[in-house]
């Protein structure tokens, strides 16, 4: 269903069908379904980042492990935008960017979810743009009725991110406007389905600042030294604040369900429940952010589908994910592993993991005090109860 032009949402990006292309004419190349594949290194396409060939019936996975060496004394500066603060330097952390990913249909017909893992972008971009370095950047999207949504947003996202004249001194405005412009674009690119939709979540990453975007249910879940801290919140229409915000724009929830057809609350695409671009209506495409500073305590960074989180809690991933890397170090081994684990749980739906780790070494072994007391819970159960006492869980 096609809906009629609303806001203006010009930039230096020329929407076309299926796309968009830079107006530059250094930025010519395109793929073969005539998107601009924008998530692909400049000088060395194509690349493994996003999702493994449909037609492999296997655990499908694909990773990128390129490490970034920077040096403890330097300052990174692109643009005005110092990247190392006197924090960084008293602390003596910085990240070095690594990950893995693993991606299965599961019992599902077909796969609909899309990733991208990009560790590295001033070498995944190449000069399409001046982004602060190091940086990285990392999406999951879970696509309903069709790919169509997923494999759009996947391939733009990123793009519209760097090409919004707030960024890079103004992420959260940066990030919320390219998700709106990314959603509005799909309804435009008349050779793809525009009632296919998709939840996204997306991890954008400079020095050690995290932000992370979330429309859906897809979920972040950071683990800090065993102890799983989410860093986002699953948009399902039954819950309070969705409901009520679905409820003031005239949808309704029945049966868990945003006016009786759609499990979440946000999605871009499904222009079918949608009003004309730029209106308000009970389907969002706005995401909410979550920044956070890490610090030598984040080991390592888990997004998922929600294949993923339906079969397995926040604090179990993580515990799963620390002890694979305690035993590998591979967050490409962990990832599948995770995978593993919520097939054996029974887990129905497609199945989507990236696992991003910050630091080359694994995660080191955690001593508890001794006590005299014999104790009766679970290393996994005391962090759980921390993360209740500290307000994280």
């Amino acid at each position: 269903m096609k809906m009629t032009a609303g806001t203006d949402l010009s930039s230096p990006l020329s929407v076309l069908d299926g796309g968009f292309m830079s107006k530059d004419a250094g930025s010519s190349e395109t793929s073969l379904d005539g998107q601009e594949d924008f998530d692909t290194p400049a000088a060395t396409r194509p690349i493994n980042a996003g999702k493994p060939p449909r037609h492999l019936s296997a655990i499908r996975h694909c990773a990128s492990t390129t490490r970034l060496e920077i040096a403890a004394e330097s300052e990174l500066d692109i643009g005005g935008l110092s990247l190392k603060s006197s924090s960084d330097r008293q602390s003596g952390f910085f990240p070095v960017f690594r990950s893995g990913s693993c991606a299965e249909i599961g019992l599902k017909q077909r796969m609909e979810d899309e990733h991208i893992c990009v560790d590295n972008l001033v070498d995944h971009l190449g000069r399409i743009a001046n982004v602060p370095s190091p940086g990285a950047f990392y999406g999951v999207f879970d696509g309903h009725g069709g790919a169509d949504a997923a494999s759009f947003i996947r391939r733009n996202i990123l793009r519209y991110i760097i090409e919004d004249g707030h960024f890079p001194n103004c992420m959260e405005k940066a990030i919320k406007s390219a998700f709106l412009r990314a959603d509005h674009a799909f309804a435009d690119a008349h050779l793809l389905d525009s009632t296919s939709g998709t939840t996204a979540l997306t991890a954008l990453i400079f020095g050690r600042t995290l932000h992370v975007a979330n429309a859906g249910d897809c979920r972040a879940v950071l683990g800090k030294r065993g102890r799983a801290v989410e860093l986002s919140r699953d948009h399902k229409p039954d819950c309070d604040s969705e409901r009520i915000r679905i409820e003031e724009l005239g949808g309704v929830v029945y049966d868990g369900y945003l006016n009786g057809q759609l499990s979440v609350a946000r999605a871009l695409g499904d222009w079918h429940m949608k009003g004309p671009k730029g209106s308000a209506c009970p389907l969002s495409a706005e995401p909410e952010l979550q920044e956070t500073t890490l610090t030598n305590e984040d080991e390592f960074l888990i997004m998922g589908c929600d294949g993923l989180w339906d079969v397995m809690s926040s604090q179990c991933a993580v515990t799963i994910a620390r002890k694979e890397l305690m035993t590998h170090n591979d967050p490409e081994r962990c990832s599948r592993e995770l995978v593993r684990e919520a097939l054996k749980c029974n887990a129905r739906d497609n199945l989507t993991v990236v696992v991003v780790c910050f630091s080359p070494d694994p995660p080191p072994r955690i001593e508890f005090p001794r006590s005299r007391v014999r104790r009766s819970i679970s290393t996994e159960g005391l962090n759980f109860l921390k993360g209740i006492l500290d307000g994280n869980v």
